[in-house]
């Protein structure tokens, strides 16, 4: 199974892993704006990666 995961380089911390195969960029996108937007507006660098995991 493949996630994308969101991450703050700010507080080095894991923010949300959703699963590709129901969340789309757009969709994440989406999420990053409504629920992560004060890591935003504090000057966080947030960053989604993809990690990949064998099943």
């Amino acid at each position: 199974m493949d996630f994308k995961e969101i991450y703050c380089h700010n507080c080095k911390k894991i923010l949300g892993r959703y699963n590709e195969k129901y969340f789309s960029d757009m969709k994440i996108a989406e999420i990053i704006k409504s629920n992560h937007a004060s890591h935003i507006h504090e000057g966080h660098q947030i960053v989604v990666r993809r990690i990949a995991r064998d099943s």
